[in-house]
């Protein structure tokens, strides 16, 4: 039985999960996510635990414990001029900052500088202190996909899966296209999205990012599909967080929050017969 007769639909179903990025980052992404999942298409998000604006978030989840939420595993902060570090004290896990105390901007130097124990360790502390506030996550998620990198620290992630009886979101070809190492990896026992759908630089520049969602989303084919995106408002707070950084910025993060909360989203669903599903509905059927 693949995925979608477990769950109790036809075999060639379409599954389609609508999962928004990067919840705890600001308040601008807070209430974009916010107003997504209660007015959108959006049935799945996760939530960025070491961030200024984890607060915020954690206490709708808590408070809205019907919407999907997983727990956004981070070690890598890709900004110029906004940034954030550990939860646990510096000096407990200090091959994963830089001089000044923060995550590594990039998933190569995280890689050359992170020692294996020190990613369990804080990896495992993100998820204590998400259990701690009250969230009950359905799933874990990786930042930037950054446990990605090599399959040593890949392992490390699918195992706190296990401790904690969740799901991971893994996609096999977007982890092999962000792999830093020749290593082979091990997907063998593991559930994989089949198709990973996100938008493109290329189609952001050539101003046409929402046509390239409404084409993915008449291309979903039968399987297990998650869409990412990474929904904010195009406002003075997300200007300043994604400074110089256009791709996955705030003009960006608008246009996912406009589409996937149009009528139009909402409409393509249903021309493809496309079934949305959550990672509540898979940790029930494991």
């Amino acid at each position: 039985m693949n995925l979608a007769q477990k769950l109790g639909y036809p075999e060639n179903t379409k599954l389609l999960m609508i999962h928004a990025d990067d919840a705890g980052l600001s308040h601008s992404e807070n209430q974009a996510t916010i107003k997504a999942l209660q007015n959108g298409s959006v049935n799945s998000y996760s939530i960025m635990v070491p961030c200024p604006w984890f607060f915020e978030m954690a206490t709708f989840t808590k408070d809205n414990p019907n919407y999907d939420c997983g727990i956004h595993l981070t070690l890598t902060c890709e900004w110029e001029n906004y940034k954030f570090g550990p939860v646990l004290p510096i000096s407990e896990v200090s091959s994963l900052v830089d001089q000044n105390g923060y995550f590594y901007k990039t998933r190569q130097d995280f890689k050359n500088n992170a020692k294996l124990s020190e990613i369990k360790k804080e990896l495992t502390a993100q998820i204590e202190k998400a259990l701690q506030f009250g969230i009950q996550p359905t799933h874990l998620d990786s930042h930037m996909c950054s446990v990605g990198v090599t399959p040593e620290i890949l392992e490390i992630y699918k195992e706190l899966g296990k401790t904690y009886n969740l799901p991971v979101f893994i996609n096999k070809a977007f982890v092999e296209s962000i792999s830093l190492c020749d290593e082979k990896y091990d997907f063998e026992n593991t559930l994989l999205a089949d198709n990973l759908l996100i938008g493109y630089y290329t189609d952001f520049e050539k101003g046409e990012l929402r046509k390239s969602y409404e084409k993915a989303l008449d291309n979903v084919i039968p399987g297990f599909n998650v869409f990412l995106l990474h929904p904010a408002f195009d406002d003075f707070e997300m200007q300043g967080i994604t400074l110089n950084h256009p791709n996955f910025g705030s003009e960006w993060r608008q246009i996912d929050f406009d589409f996937f909360t149009s009528e139009e989203c909402a409409t393509k669903l249903k021309e493809n017969n496309i079934q949305l599903i959550t990672w509540k509905e898979i940790a029930a059927i494991r």
